[in-house]
C-alpha cells in the first residue's frame, strides 16, 4: 500500500542535487487525465508519458521525469479514497506519446556522477517511483503503444497488467550492451513473470547479439504482455480490455514459470563466456541478480539492483559504452566529410552484377529497403537462376515468419529479376558489382556496364580491398565510380564503407550515401586506400596472431590470447568466417602495398593450397590436418605477448591511417570497428581503449584523442 512505501526523502541526496546532475535532461512529463471506461467499469486515471517532441526524440527518464511521474501518482493515490465531491478512480493506466512508450533512463548525466552516493540515489529514485505501480491499492495497466526499452519496459513490468501493440518495433533490455544492467526492477520482475531462461535471453543474450530487439508480437508470445491489439485502435481496445478485466468478464491467467533456474543461469553464463570471456562485468552482475532473484523478496531484489546499478554507473565500462553508443547514434547519422545531400540523385532502379551469394544478399537488401526494381546479371543461366531464386526464397521465408505480409512478399518478388545481358541496366540509376576480387575482372565489368547505362548512373563496387581508383581508370566517366563495401552477412551488419576514389565527384558520393541511408545502413566515408578501414585493421591484427603461430606459438595460446578483450570471435574463428582464401587475398593485397608491415603467412598460404576452408570441424575441435599445418616453429610467445603485439600493431596502423587521411578523425576509425568488426561496446572505441591502456602513446608517442 502507498502509505507503507519509503518516504521520498529516503533516496539520500536532496532532489535539487539529483536534478542538477542532469542539466541537459529533456524532461518526460507524466500527464494525467480521466478516462471513463466502457461498460460502467468506472474511471481510470490515464498517465501519458510525453517529453514534448515527436517520435524522433523518444521519451526517457531522468530525475525530473521520475519526479513528474511520482507527482502524478501522488495525484492518483489521493483519489483512490477521495474527499467529498471528488470522483474515485478504480484503476491507473500508463501509455506513451505516439510510437513511443518510453526508452529507459536518460544517460546524459551519467558522466557527471562522481560519487557512489549520487549513483545510489539515482538507482533508488527509479525503484521508489516505478514500484508504486505494483503496490497501489487499485490495479495498474501499462498500454505499451510503442518502443519500450530499458526503464520503459521495467515500468510496464511493475504494472498489474500489460497490453502491447502489434506494431511495436522494439522491446528490449539494452543495458548490458552499454555496460549497465536493468536496475529498476528488470532482473527481479522479468524472471518471475516469464521464467529465468526467457528473461536471460532478453537481459543477456539479445544485448550481446548486436543488441537485438523484440517486436510487439514476440514480446506478447513470451508472456511479457497479457493482450495484444492492432496499432490503429490500440488504446481504445486496450481500455475496453481493461474494463473487462476490472468487471471480471475477462480473466487474466499466467503460467507460473517452472523452469530450472540453475540450468537457465548456467546457460547464460556459458553464452556470456563464449562472447566475452569474462571481460565485461555488467553482464555477469546481471546474471548474478537473476540467479539470486529466485529466493529473494521484492525489497531484497530491488535493493540488490540498486547496489549493482550504483557500482556500474561509476565504472569505466559504462563510460566506454556511452562513448560507443554516442558514436553509433550521432556520428553515424551523417558521414563526416559528406557532400551536401541535395546533390544526391534519385534511385528508381538498381542493377547488380553477379548472382553469387553476396550479390543475392545485396539484391535482396536493395529490393526490400528501397522497394525499387532490382535486376541481377550473370553470364551463366544456371547461376543466374540460382541467384534470383535465392532472393525470392528469402522473401518467401520472411513472409512465412511473419516479418512481412503476403502482399509485401508478392510485391518484392515482382521487383527482382535476372538477365544474361547488361542491357537490362539501360535505365538503372545505381549499378553495383559483386564479382570475383580481381581488378582486371572488375575493370572489364565496369567497361561493359558503362556502354549501356546513362552518363549519370552511379557505378559502385563491393570490393573489400582493391583500388577503386584503378577500377575506374579506363572509363569515360570515372567520376561516377564509388566504393560501396558491405560486410557479411549483408542484412545484419550495419556498416557500409563508402569509398571516395581519386576522381569520384560530389553527386556520386551524395547519391551513394543517400542509398546507404535508404538501406538503413550506417555509412562512413573513407579514402581509397588498400582494404580501407576494417579489413586493413583486422588483417593487421590477425596477421600478427598468425605470425606468432608461424614462429612457434601454440595454436591454443594464440587463439585465446585476445580473450581478455572480450572480442566477439577468436582470431582463427574469424579466419574461418572470412575464409582462408579471402584472408590470404587481402593479406597479399596489403603486403603489396605495405610490405614492411603486412606479411603473407606461409601457414595461411599452406591452408589455402591444401584446400582448407575451415579451421574447426563440426564438433568445434580443430581439424587434425589443419593442426598439422599450423604446427612448428621455435620461437613461441606467451598469450600476453601475442595480445600486446597485436594491439601495438593496431596502434601503429591507426596512426598511419590517420596521417594518410583515410578517414577524417579517430572517431571514424572507432565507428568502423564497432559497426564492421564488432569491437565491444564495453571497451568503447578502439582509439580511446589504446589511449586508456597507454599503448597508443607507447607506440606512436602520443594519444589519439587529446
Amino acid at each position: 500500500m502507498l502509505e507503507n512505501l519509503p518516504d521520498r526523502s529516503d533516496h539520500g541526496l536532496d532532489e535539487s542535487v539529483i536534478t542538477s546532475l542532469f542539466p541537459e535532461e529533456v524532461v518526460t512529463r507524466a500527464l494525467v487525465r480521466d478516462v471513463e471506461l466502457p461498460d460502467g467499469a468506472g474511471t481510470m486515471a490515464l498517465i501519458t508519458l510525453d517529453n514534448g517532441f515527436d517520435h524522433t526524440r523518444p521519451s526517457t527518464f531522468g530525475p525530473a521525469g521520475l519526479i513528474s511521474l511520482r507527482d502524478a501518482l501522488d495525484t492518483v493515490a489521493g483519489r483512490t479514497t477521495p474527499e467529498a465531491g471528488e470522483q474515485r478512480v478504480v484503476a491507473v493506466g500508463v501509455t506513451g506519446k505516439p510510437f513511443i512508450f518510453a526508452v529507459g533512463a536518460d544517460l546524459t548525466g551519467a558522466a557527471l556522477i562522481r560519487s557512489r552516493d549520487e549513483a545510489l540515489t539515482i538507482a533508488r529514485l527509479g525503484h521508489s517511483v516505478f514500484r508504486r505501480f505494483g503496490e497501489l491499492s487499485i490495479p495498474s495497466f501499462a498500454f505499451v503503444n510503442g518502443a519500450a526499452l530499458g526503464g520503459g519496459l521495467e515500468l510496464a513490468l511493475h504494472c498489474s497488467y500489460r497490453t502491447i501493440s502489434s506494431g511495436v518495433p522494439a522491446v528490449a533490455f539494452p543495458e548490458c550492451f552499454l555496460g549497465l544492467l536493468p536496475g529498476w526492477g528488470g532482473t527481479y520482475l522479468l524472471p518471475h513473470l516469464i521464467g529465468p531462461a526467457k528473461a536471460l535471453k532478453l537481459i543477456v543474450e539479445n544485448p550481446l547479439s548486436q543488441n537485438r530487439m523484440l517486436r510487439g508480437p514476440d514480446a506478447f508470445s513470451l508472456g511479457i504482455a497479457d493482450a495484444m491489439f492492432e496499432p490503429a485502435d490500440f488504446l481504445a481496445e486496450s481500455l475496453r480490455w481493461a474494463a473487462r478485466v476490472l468487471t471480471g468478464s475477462e480473466t487474466v491467467t499466467r503460467v507460473s514459470p517452472d523452469e530450472e533456474w540453475d540450468s537457465a543461469v548456467g546457460g547464460a553464463r556459458f553464452f556470456a563466456d563464449g562472447k566475452l570471456h569474462g571481460a565485461a562485468p555488467a553482464v555477469y552482475r546481471a546474471i548474478d541478480l537473476v540467479a539470486a532473484a529466485r529466493g529473494r523478496t521484492r525489497d531484497e531484489g530491488f535493493a540488490a539492483e540498486d547496489e549493482g546499478l550504483a557500482d556500474l554507473l561509476l565504472s569505466d565500462e559504462l563510460h566506454a559504452g556511452l562513448y560507443a553508443f554516442d558514436l553509433t547514434q550521432k556520428r553515424a547519422r551523417k558521414a563526416a566529410g559528406a557532400p551536401d545531400k541535395s546533390l544526391a540523385r534519385p534511385v528508381t532502379k538498381v542493377g547488380v552484377v553477379g548472382a553469387g551469394l553476396m550479390a543475392a544478399q545485396i539484391a535482396l537488401l536493395f529490393a526490400r529497403r528501397l522497394e525499387v526494381p532490382v535486376v541481377l546479371t550473370d553470364l551463366d543461366q544456371a547461376r543466374l537462376d540460382a541467384g534470383v531464386g535465392h532472393v525470392k526464397a528469402e522473401i518467401a521465408k520472411l513472409a512465412s515468419r511473419g516479418r512481412i505480409s503476403a502482399d509485401a512478399a508478392a510485391r518484392l518478388t515482382g521487383l527482382v529479376s535476372g538477365s544474361l545481358t547488361k542491357d537490362a541496366f539501360a535505365d538503372a540509376d545505381f549499378v553495383i558489382e559483386a564479382v570475383f576480387e580481381e581488378t582486371s575482372v572488375k575493370q572489364q565489368v565496369f567497361a561493359e556496364v558503362e556502354e549501356v547505362v546513362r552518363p549519370d548512373c552511379v557505378l559502385a563496387t563491393n570490393t573489400s580491398s582493391l583500388s577503386v581508383t584503378e577500377m575506374a581508370a579506363g572509363l569515360a566517366h570515372p567520376e561516377r565510380v564509388v566504393g560501396f563495401h558491405f560486410f557479411n552477412p549483408v542484412a545484419m551488419m550495419p556498416l557500409v564503407e563508402v569509398v571516395r576514389a581519386a576522381r569520384t565527384d560530389h553527386p556520386t558520393l551524395a547519391t551513394a550515401l543517400a542509398v546507404g541511408k535508404g538501406l538503413k545502413k550506417d555509412c562512413v566515408l573513407v579514402k581509397d586506400s588498400p582494404a580501407f578501414v576494417v579489413n586493413r585493421l583486422l588483417t593487421r591484427f590477425l596477421g600478427e596472431v598468425i605470425a606468432s603461430v608461424d614462429e612457434g606459438t601454440g595454436f591454443e595460446v594464440a587463439e585465446h590470447a585476445p580473450d581478455p578483450l572480450g572480442l566477439p570471435v577468436t582470431p582463427f574463428l574469424l579466419l574461418q568466417l572470412v575464409g582462408p582464401a579471402v584472408a590470404l587475398h587481402v593479406a597479399e593485397t596489403l603486403h603489396a602495398a605495405y610490405p614492411d608491415r603486412f606479411a603473407v603467412s606461409p601457414k595461411l598460404r599452406a591452408l589455402v593450397e591444401a584446400g582448407k576452408t575451415a579451421v574447426y570441424g563440426p564438433d568445434s575441435e580443430v581439424d587434425e590436418s589443419v593442426a598439422a599445418i599450423l604446427a612448428g616453429g621455435d620461437r613461441p610467445s606467451s598469450a600476453e605477448q601475442v595480445r600486446e603485439r597485436a594491439l601495438e600493431a593496431l596502434a601503429e596502423e591507426i596512426r598511419l591511417m590517420l596521417d594518410e587521411g583515410v578517414v577524417s578523425a579517430p572517431e571514424d576509425i572507432d565507428l568502423c570497428m564497432i559497426l564492421g568488426a564488432g569491437w565491444p561496446f564495453h571497451l568503447g572505441g578502439i582509439t580511446p581503449y589504446l589511449d586508456h591502456t597507454g599503448i597508443a602513446e607507447k607506440v606512436t608517442g602520443t594519444r589519439f584523442r587529446l
